[in-house]
């Protein structure tokens, strides 16, 4: 393996944690955006007013999108295991 397969590999794993994970941070940070406004512009500031609604959505994103999850990181476990057996050390 070469230093370009390498740096080809760490470029693939950071794309598949960004596209992993990104969904639902985006989720957390757009409810958390909304509920933020809607309290300064209420001036309640009640925690658990940002903190259930977000842990509720977030947890519904996650049970709609682990099916994703779970193919997309099966997918890439596969390829790298796939490209490990090919390197054939003898």
């Amino acid at each position: 393996m070469d230093f370009d397969s390498n740096v080809e590999f760490l470029r693939l794993a950071f794309y598949q944690i960004i596209l992993t994970a990104g969904p639902l941070l985006a989720v957390a940070l757009g409810v958390g955006l909304i509920i933020g406004i809607i309290q300064a512009a209420t001036t309640i500031n009640e925690m658990t007013l940002s903190f259930v609604p977000k842990l509720v959505i977030v947890i519904l994103t996650f049970a709609l999108l682990s099916n994703f999850m779970l193919v997309s990181l099966t997918d890439y476990f596969y390829f790298i295991f796939d490209r490990v057996a090919g390197l054939g050390f003898s």
